[in-house]
């Protein structure tokens, strides 16, 4: 429910300041949030290991930046709920191929024909929610 709120409520604040500063707002106050919460569990030591991880690791804050920001300008057209069947279908999609060829880390899974018609379905499902 949060995630279907978020371009929305950007999309808000990007009408009074701006799309971009919006997105910076929202990451602002996120990492608010979480700082106060790392605080509580477990603290920051952690974040010194940070370069133990492999480089596409440390590219998520990125694309979450990249999320927010076209979330926030393409829920003007396509609404909220148009916005969050894109997003779904495209979530699926590329967890399939992630699956399929094991990337980033994940475990190899095989694609059948079931996983193919959960995904056809899926589109029709987008097609219906964004048609017009």
């Amino acid at each position: 429910m949060l995630v279907a709120m978020q371009a929305p409520i950007n999309s808000r604040l990007g009408k009074h300041i701006g799309s971009a500063q919006a997105a910076t707002f929202s990451f602002i106050v996120g990492t608010v949030v979480l700082l106060a919460v790392a605080a509580f569990w477990k603290g920051w030591g952690g974040l010194g290991h940070v370069g133990r991880a492999p480089w596409w690791a440390l590219v998520g804050g990125a694309l979450g930046a990249v999320y927010v920001t076209v979330a926030l300008l393409a829920v003007r057209t396509l609404g909220a709920s148009g916005l969050t069947a894109v997003v779904i279908l495209g979530q699926l999609a590329m967890s399939v191929v992630i699956d399929r060829f094991g990337l980033l880390g994940v475990a190899r899974t095989q694609v059948g024909a079931q996983r193919i018609l959960g995904l056809a379905l899926l589109v029709g499902g987008v097609l219906l929610v964004v048609r017009k």
